[in-house]
Parts: structure tokens; sequence; C-alpha cells
């Protein structure tokens, strides 16, 4: 009796790990499944986007001048308002890429010089998307728009797709910026060829 309580035991916890990976797995892929109703809640939209934004970092080949020492954190930069609130905290609390602590930067405005790895371009800023994208556009940046902000021309675009939250991709924006992006990220991409836009 006992030994079948413990195999008992031991299949519930396999089955609950497995729950847990299944669980992950569908944050990592891009195609995360949102009910109607979530869609009618923002925050929890964006909850699930704040966690693509440092995900992103490690299916990019990022060039050596991006990190100046072996320590130095990976920067998630958010420009204008922020629509993550502390989501975004949240969701980086405790998080690496390769070895690189992430930490969130909230700006109004950026140069050209600009010491972020991802960049989210949200409303409001005090400069234009595409003056911003312009700016950047030779830098190892990987700029990240939003459909549901009404704004556009990053090198990942947030959209939404049949009630998931999805991303396309342009690689020749990617390329310009010195970003090298895996076939896996690309793989996972809404249009992974280029949105053509």
């Amino acid at each position: 009796m006992a030994v079948l309580e413990t195999r008992g035991r031991r299949a519930r916890r396999l089955s609950c790990s497995r729950v847990v990976q299944a669980l992950a797995a569908a944050v990592l892929t891009a195609a995360t499944v949102l009910p109607a109703a979530v869609l009618a809640q923002p925050t929890l939209e964006y909850a699930v986007k704040a966690n693509y934004l440092y995900k992103f970092g490690p299916f990019v080949e990022w060039p050596q001048r991006a990190f100046p020492g072996s320590g130095s954190p990976f920067k998630v930069c958010v420009l204008g308002d922020d629509p993550f609130g502390p989501s975004l905290d949240d969701a980086i609390q405790g998080q690496a890429v390769a070895g690189h602590p992430v930490v969130v930067r909230r700006v109004q405005t950026i140069a050209a010089n600009l010491d972020c790895h991802v960049l989210y371009i949200g409303q409001a800023s005090a400069q234009t998307p595409a003056e911003v994208l312009r700016m950047l556009r030779d830098q190892p940046v990987l700029t990240v728009t939003d459909e549901r902000q009404g704004v556009a021309g990053g090198i990942v675009h947030f959209v939404l797709r049949d009630g998931r939250v999805r991303f396309e991709i342009d690689p020749g924006a990617a390329q310009l910026s010195g970003l090298v992006l895996s076939s896996k990220l690309l793989g996972l991409a809404a249009t992974p060829a280029g949105r053509g836009r």
C-alpha cells in the first residue's frame, strides 16, 4: 500500500512538473493565446509582452561593443509612456541574459549613443518613432514597436492575431543594427521573412 501511495505521489509530482514546463514553454513561444476577456484587460496583455522583452535577448547575437564588461547589465529600456507598469519590473526580477543581470530603464528621450540593448518605443515620447528609429539604425539596439500603441517600424513589432500576442520581425533592420537573430527567433515570428512594411 505504501509503495502504491509513493508511486501515486511521484506521478502527481511528475504531472505537476510537466504542467510547469508546459506553462514556461507557452511564455517562450510567440503564440501565447489570450482569451477575449484578457484582451479587454491590457495589463494582462502587457504582462505577456513584458516577459518577451528580456526573453528576446538570448535569441540575439550582440556585438562585443554592446557589453563594456563581463558583469555589465543587459538593459531593457522603455521610451515614452510605459504601458507595462510593475509587470516589467516583476518579469525581470532576478533574470540574466548570458550572465548579464537584466535591468529596466524608463526614458523620455534618447541620443544616438543609447545605452540600451532592447528599446520598447511607446507613445507620447518627445521624439517621433521615425526619428528614434533613424537615430538607432546602425546601433546594436533591438527596437520593439507595438501595433496596440500605434507605433510601427521596429526590428520586432508586437501584433495581436486571433487572440494571440505575436510579433513580426524585420531581419533587414536587425542586420543594419549589427544584430544577428537566431533562426529559432525568426521561426517563432508571425512573418519570419520580414513584414514588407
